[in-house]
């Protein structure tokens, strides 16, 4: 008996095709802001150690610097919107909400006029800014010269000043920004403190004006912070807050050592630059003939 062969011709298997791989598309204007925007926080955010904004080390931490949970706390935000936004998620933003991020962030000039650019925001607090130091103001600053004048604002914080000046308080560019600030060099070592004659009492009139200011920015991150290392950095300090004395800002007469110079008296003379005893210029002018002679030679 025959057998039949039955043979079955193989069906080709069909090469698959895959769709054409799309080109990824490019990043509208507004999505790459978003993304600039995200990094730039994430590189502020992790540069600040927990103990320059006053709160407590607990633990270790895998990444540098702060948690997202702890910038949402000092700015008074939400920990999810704040999320969103280190996100570079698509979300409205206020400009109350970027200044308190930006105190929080600790954030110099330069760095904050970057924050509410990538934001697409106007900075609110530029104007004030600007209109308190502006080009005329530089102009009566150097008109001073050859006697010392500087613009600070309530926090004591160095806004500007002419070239005399750091020849009394030492060279300010030196300094790192968050220590460009008169009570810090008053209650640290530093240049300001050693030719300040009669800083022990002077202290105390600046951290009575400290307290006075304080009242209308008692929540803002940056004077909290301020506070925050003061308290640490000078048991002086410390002790003079607790006294809770308040004085207004106003004239007098200050005296400084100055090294390979003499000793200068001079009058103080505050000149206000916004309202509610905010920013001011203050000048120092000569008490005596001597003092005129010397500040020549500044």
């Amino acid at each position: 008996m025959t057998q039949a062969l039955h043979t079955r011709t193989a069906t080709p298997t069909p090469t698959p095709t895959h769709p054409q791989t799309a080109a990824p598309r490019p990043a509208s204007p507004g999505e790459a802001r978003r993304h600039e925007l995200a990094a730039f926080l994430r590189s502020r955010r992790e540069r600040i150690a927990p103990e320059q904004v006053g709160l407590p080390m607990t633990g270790r931490r895998r990444t540098p610097g702060l948690r997202r949970e702890e910038v949402a706390q000092l700015a008074a935000v939400g920990v999810t919107w704040y999320t969103w936004l280190e996100q570079g998620r698509d979300i409205q933003v206020s400009t109350q909400v970027l200044d308190a991020v930006a105190r929080a962030l600790l954030l110099d000039p330069s760095e904050r006029a970057h924050l509410f650019t990538l934001a697409g925001a106007e900075d609110p607090a530029a104007v004030k800014m600007c209109s308190s130091v502006t080009a005329g103001v530089r102009l009566l600053m150097e008109q001073m010269e050859p006697y010392p004048a500087v613009v600070i604002n309530s926090r004591y914080d160095v806004l500007a000043h002419n070239r005399t000046y750091p020849n009394i308080v030492g060279d300010l560019e030196q300094l790192p920004p968050e220590n460009r600030n008169l009570m810090w060099l008053a209650f640290t070592p530093s240049h300001f403190r050693e030719v300040l004659i009669d800083y022990r009492t002077e202290r105390l009139g600046m951290v009575a004006r400290f307290r006075s200011g304080m009242a209308d920015h008692g929540a803002e991150p940056v004077w909290k912070v301020l506070l925050t290392r003061l308290r640490k950095a000078s048991p002086d300090f410390d002790e003079a807050w607790q006294r809770h004395e308040v004085m207004l800002p106003g004239n007098g007469v200050k005296r400084f050592a100055v090294p390979d110079l003499g000793v200068l008296r001079c009058e103080y003379t505050n000149f206000w630059l916004s309202p509610s005893h905010g920013t001011r210029m203050i000048t120092y002018t000569p008490l005596d003939e001597e003092t005129r002679a010397l500040m020549q030679r500044l």
